[in-house]
This record gives C-alpha cells, structure tokens and sequence, in this order.
C-alpha cells in the first residue's frame, strides 16, 4: 500500500510498505477515509523526537471503515465508520480503568526508551516513533488498530467526515486542557496556540462555563479563524506585551487559568526566545519554553495552568518559584482521548462542537508532502491539511 513516510530531518515522503495485518486477537483493520497533520507531528520532522527511523509511517489523528475484525473484537463491526483515538489504550490495566488513556501500561510494546528518560513509560501512539512504540501511522491507505474495542468509536451518519477526524486527536485534546483547568461559570481563560488544539481548547472552555477566553498567536489567519469560528478574544504577541495585556483585560489579577497549547517549538519574541532558540540548536535543552513560562507568569494567583503542548525532555529557566509562591496548580498530559470521544461525537451530531473549519487544506495522500510543507511553513492560511488516500 501507499503511505507518507519518515524520511529524514525535514524530509518526508510517500512510499510503498507493506500491507498491515491483523497481529492480534484484539486487532482491526481500518482503511483511511480521512487522516489529519497535527502540529505534534512537527517534532518529528525537525528531528526532536528520538528513535524514528526511515520509513516510519507517520500519523495519528483520523477517521476510517473497518475492513477487517480479530476474532476477539466484539464491539465493532465491518463497514463501520470509526474514529480512533491517536492514543492507545488496553482497557485493562489500572490506568485505563481510571480513565488515564494516555498512561496506559500495556499498549506500548518497548517502554524501555520512556521509563528511562521519564521514570515511567507512557502509552503506545500511532505513527509517533519507537519510543512511543513503533506503531505505523495514519497517513497511509490503512492501519492496523490494537485493542479495536477500546480505541475505536462509530461515527453518528449526521457527522460529516470532516468534522469527525478531528474527534481522534484535536477535539479532545482542546477538551481535556479546559477540564484539567478545572475551567468553571464565570471564569476568565487565556489559550497560547491558535491551531486547531487552541481552538478547540477555546471552545471547550466555553462549553464548559468560561465567561471569556482570550487566544494569543502571531498569524492574523489563525487568530481571525479563533475570533469568528470560536468566539475568542485575540491578542498578536507580536504586537503586544502579552503579560501587560493580560493583566489589563483582567483588572490586574491574571487569567484564572492558563492553557498552554503550543509545546516545545513555541516561537517568540525578544532575548528569551533568542536564548531558548540557541540552547535548543546545540541540544543544550530539548524543548523550549517560552510560552510555558509566560502562561505561569500571567496566571493569577491560586490559578491553574494546563499545558496541552507537546513536550518530551528538558526546559531550561523553568519558573518553580512563581509555581510555588503564587500557589498555581500545574495540570498536564497526553489526551485521555477515550474519556472524550464519545460525548464529543454526540456533540458533534447535535451541533454543539463543530471543528470541520480547521480542514483548509484537503488533499491526496500523494500531495503529503505538500502539505506538510504548507502546515509547517503556515502557508496559504493553513491550520490543518487533511489526507484521503
């Protein structure tokens, strides 16, 4: 079959690889309809995440018809629509049974990479390297799904295909951002990132009771997209001191949460951001945290911050002490997508949630590459190039 491939630093490309088969007794088969970029996906090609090989398949937020079913799958059916989480869970373990998804024990079959680095290993991800357990992903005319009864949703007929894809990865993970931050009535939000996690953090937050919700970015596209399709305030960092305006829009006391949706890459401005982009180039951090520190020094006291971001290792000039003296709570993790799925796609099929105004760029699974570099280059208005092998 046709997939978009892992090629390098900077490089990916589509490549024939071998069919996927059925593995285990739990396993299904389900051939892409609709697989989307995710801007996590971007670590991978700048070369921040370990243990990728060439020829990995990448990919993990999509929508797809299974084809095929292990004779232990009792839950799904063939023909059946579904929506698969990006995470994999085994419904089994003690973290799946406390709905912690992303923490399962058993789904990542080589943890060895993980518990060194972080103490613990984490859940296995669809096309997201090795250490995450080498799973093929997406981006490819079909893909083998363990544990088929757990991580694969059916799809309301009222959804459409291009609201759905985004029910695997960034609706939930917008949605989990806003309950780690115990978002409640009346209260002020303020969301780093206007891709599609951002947006969609911000519109959970409304759901969830937010008074206002304040979305910071530098692409006028992006945050005109969070400001008329999620009805969020806008701040262009690049045209205004984040802190200071932050503290005016909310008479001085600080947003009452802080979502960080932008994770190891974030871009910024002036001294800290040339020092973060220079320690990250000659590896002396892995991640850089501008924008994380900037939510823990706009929070108000006694706040929350909930960092969705995608971080791997080490952030230098972490602020502990504004962490401890002003008394904030830090939530964070990879989406529990399981927890969420469900709900959101009733959401979907009532039109509470609606998330198809982030496909800008549909295309062929042969133009991956195009995409990829149109997503990470934010070329012609691109939030997010969706593939239909």
């Amino acid at each position: 079959m046709r997939a978009l491939c892992w090629a390098g630093i900077n490089e990916v490309a589509v490549q024939e690889v071998p069919d996927p088969k059925i593995l285990n007794r739990q396993d299904a088969l389900v051939r892409v309809i609709a697989s989307s970029v995710c801007g996590s996906d971007l670590h991978l090609l700048d070369g921040y995440v370990p243990t990728m090989m060439a020829g990995d398949v990448i990919g993990h937020e999509f929508l797809g018809e299974v084809v095929e079913v292990g004779p232990d799958v009792r839950e799904r059916r063939t023909g059946e629509r579904v929506v698969v989480c990006s995470i994999i869970g085994c419904g089994r373990c003690w973290y799946c049974s406390e709905q912690l998804w992303s923490l399962c024990d058993n789904s990542n079959p080589d943890p060895a990479f993980l518990e060194k680095l972080n103490g613990h290993a984490t859940a296995g991800i669809f096309g997201y390297s090795h250490a995450m357990g080498g799973f093929a992903g997406s981006h490819a005319e079909y893909v083998r799904v363990p544990y088929a009864d757990v991580n694969a949703f059916p799809v309301p007929g009222e959804v459409p295909d291009e609201n759905a894809v985004f029910a695997s990865d960034a609706v939930p993970t917008g949605w989990m951002g806003a309950e780690m931050g115990g978002v409640g009535p009346g209260d002020v939000v303020a969301v780093w990132g206007c891709g599609g996690v951002g947006q969609m953090a911000v519109r959970a937050a409304y759901l969830q009771g937010a008074e206002r919700v304040i979305a910071i970015d530098r692409f006028p596209e992006r945050l005109t997209m969070a400001a008329d399709r999620v009805g969020a305030e806008i701040l262009d960092y690049e045209q205004v001191d984040v802190l200071e305006a932050l503290k005016e829009a909310t008479g001085g006391r600080g947003p009452d949460v802080c979502i960080e949706a932008v994770g190891m890459e974030g871009h910024g401005t002036g001294p800290q951001y040339g020092y973060d982009r220079a320690k990250q180039a000659l590896r002396l951090q892995s991640d850089r945290g501008l924008s994380l520190r900037q939510a823990i020094h706009a929070c108000r006291k006694g706040g929350t911050v909930s960092v969705l971001g995608v971080f791997l290792g080490v952030v230098d000039k972490f602020p502990m002490g504004a962490v401890m003296n002003k008394g904030l709570t830090l939530s964070s993790g990879q989406q529990h997508g399981q927890r969420y799925i469900p709900m959101i796609l009733d959401g979907m099929a009532k039109g509470s949630i609606d998330a198809s105004h982030l496909l800008t760029h549909p295309l062929s699974l042969e133009d991956g590459p195009k995409g990829y570099e149109l997503f990470k280059h934010k070329r012609d208005g691109c939030v997010r190039a969706v593939f239909h092998p």
